[in-house]
Order: structure tokens, then C-alpha cells, then sequence
């Protein structure tokens, strides 16, 4: 029996995983495997040249009893711009969704109910190379599986509480002309240190800045940025930036509320302008923070600058007003106006 209100972001056995391999050109059937283990042959250019990328999607349980999966094609999209990226086969928007279902039918029982308010079943689907190879060369056979576990909160804290955050001044997350538009397992890879230095200094997030200059706001580590100051929503532009599926969403219905959305470079200089600051993404919807330090670097005990936002103990009104919506329309709460869900026929 599955205790719904001890869920954190962790995995939680299900009961199966859905794969499909596609080689010399051409996807093979998917299959389900209830023991969980893959096969990888040691020279596999995974292990060797990260040749990986992944995508995150939930599942919900509506008041109405239907089951919503959220957004599956903009996955698929951003997962397909990945494998382009590193130069390897991918599955199509239709394989990728047909296994998505799959995995869903199959892991039914663990989609929390929807009085568990903050849970969902999170899809995630991985991508990556298997053929085997010594040298430096992109993959020409990968492996597709779509996995899941039922997930609360990405802190296991409260819903929409507040977070402290520092600036990561001497580790970058991705360089001007790098990968961070894209959704790399060795994106995140290189974040783990700084990550782990800022945890063991109190900080639940890292706020990485431009790699060139360190003077404009790009995304925290796990998620996108945005601020709310006044009626303007604004969010950075950067090549360097993940194209978040929630930012997507969020800026949206802030338009539609009647705000000035606003996706533009962001000068660090303007931080002390701003009212709420959250960051965003499929794990959290939101999270606000309340407190930002700066230091002159990760390690250093001196703090250069601290901000904060509103009242850094809760999270800013518009930012609460936004996630509410999101999850209204992901919980059949409120009326689904852009066709973002996916209902399932379970």
C-alpha cells in the first residue's frame, strides 16, 4: 500500500518499464520488463561519451476520476532537438507518446489520487547510444525506455514553499555556445558538485549566470527563472537556457491574466527590482524563492549581497495565482482552454 502523503521526489518501485531499441535505422516493438534490467554491452558509447539525453513528464488523477498526461508532445519536440543535437537516432512523436501510454497502463495503480494534491505519476523517458565503439563517433543504435514513479514535491517540503538559493560565481552549468538549450544527462552531470557544496552550505538551489561575463541571469540548476515585478512576468532569453515546457505554460496564462510577459536577456543589476523570483519547471511548477546570497565564490564564507523578495517566508501572490492555474488544468480543476492534457482511455 502506497503512502500518498510521504511521497518526495524519489523513486518508488512500480511495476514495469517500457523500452524499444532502434537499430541500424529501425525501431523495434516496445516491450515491458518487470525486472528492470537492461542489457549494455561494455564499449557501449553511453558509457563512454554520455551519449544521453531525457525528458520528465507527469500523470494525474482527476477530481472527474480521468487520467491527464501533460503536454507529451512538447517532450517528445524537446527530446527529438536532443538526440539531433548529439547526432543520434530518436523515436517519433508518435512511438514516444505510444510508449508513454504504455508505461502509464501499466503502472496504473501507482497514479496518486487526486486528493494527494501536490502528487503525480513522473514519467521518465531516457534516450541513449548502445552500439559498441571505441572511438570518438556519434551513436548509430539507441535504446528508448519510458520509466515512472508516483512523486510529490521536488524538496518533499510543502507545496509552494520558499527556498534559499545562491549564485554559482565559479562553476558554470553550460557555455554560450554549449549544450544548455538542451536536455543532457551531462548537463546536469557537471552541476553536481557546486550542487552538493551549496546543500552542505544551507542552499536548497543554484542560480547560474552567463558563463562569458557573469553578469546576466540564465536558469537555476534544475529549472528555469522567472521574476514578477509589477505586472510583467520576465523570464531570460539565452541560448544557453533550457526552453522549459512549464515556463511555457506559465507565460501563457500570465498573458492571458493580462500581464506583460517579458522573455529578454536579464542583467543580474535588476535583481533587487524584482518582487517574487521563482524557479519553474515539470518537478515543481513552482518554487518560490525567498532568499538569494551572492558570494564571491561557491566555498567562501563571505556573502557579498543578499536578496530578498517579498516576504521571503511565503510565496509572492501572482506566482501562488499562476500555479494554482497550471495545476487547476492538470488536476481537471479548471477548464483545459489550450488543449495541453492528454486524456487517457485507462
Amino acid at each position: 500500500m502506497i503512502d500518498w502523503d510521504t511521497l518526495g521526489f524519489n523513486y518508488s518501485p512500480t511495476n514495469g518499464i517500457v523500452y524499444s531499441h532502434c537499430i541500424d535505422g529501425v525501431w523495434e516493438e516496445p516491450s515491458v520488463s518487470e525486472d528492470f534490467k537492461i542489457e549494455l554491452h561494455p564499449f557501449a558509447g553511453i558509457l563512454h561519451y554520455s551519449q544521453s539525453c531525457f525528458e520528465g513528464l507527469k500523470v494525474f488523477k482527476g477530481v472527474d476520476g480521468k487520467v491527464r498526461m501533460f503536454r507529451p508532445e512538447r517532450n517528445a519536440a524537446r527530446m527529438a532537438d536532443s538526440a539531433r543535437y548529439l547526432d543520434m537516432p530518436y523515436p517519433s512523436t508518435d512511438l514516444f507518446i505510444e510508449m508513454c501510454i504504455r508505461c502509464v497502463e501499466y503502472n496504473f495503480e501507482h497514479i496518486p489520487p487526486h486528493e494527494a494534491a501536490a502528487s503525480s505519476l513522473y514519467l521518465r523517458p531516457v534516450l541513449f547510444g548502445i552500439n559498441s565503439q571505441l572511438g570518438i563517433h556519434s551513436a548509430r543504435d539507441v535504446m528508448f525506455i519510458v520509466m515512472s514513479s508516483p512523486v510529490s514535491t521536488y524538496s518533499g517540503a510543502e507545496r509552494l514553499s520558499t527556498q534559499k538559493a545562491l549564485i554559482s560565481r565559479n562553476y558554470d552549468r553550460a557555455s554560450a555556445f554549449g549544450s544548455g538549450r538542451y536536455k543532457l544527462g551531462a548537463n546536469y552531470a557537471q552541476s553536481l558538485k557546486a550542487y552538493s557544496t551549496a546543500h552542505a552550505a544551507g542552499y536548497d538551489e543554484l542560480l547560474f549566470l552567463d558563463s562569458a561575463t557573469k553578469t546576466s541571469i540564465e536558469e537555476f540548476g534544475s529549472s528555469n527563472f522567472f521574476a514578477i515585478r509589477g505586472n510583467s512576468y520576465i523570464t531570460p532569453s539565452s541560448n544557453s537556457v533550457l526552453p522549459s515546457i512549464t515556463n511555457d505554460c506559465l507565460r501563457r496564462v500570465a498573458s492571458d491574466m493580462g500581464m506583460d510577459v517579458q522573455v529578454r536577456p536579464i542583467p543580474l543589476s535588476e535583481m533587487d527590482t524584482f518582487e517574487e523570483v521563482n524557479s519553474c519547471g515539470t518537478a515543481v511548477v513552482i518554487s518560490p524563492i525567498g532568499i538569494l546570497d551572492d558570494r564571491p565564490y561557491l566555498e567562501s564564507p563571505i556573502l557579498t549581497r543578499r536578496y530578498t523578495f517579498g516576504d521571503p517566508r511565503r510565496c509572492g501572490p501572482v506566482s501562488e495565482k499562476l500555479y494554482h492555474k497550471i495545476v487547476g488544468i492538470q488536476k481537471g480543476l479548471e477548464e483545459d482552454v489550450y488543449g495541453w492534457c492528454k486524456v487517457l482511455d485507462l
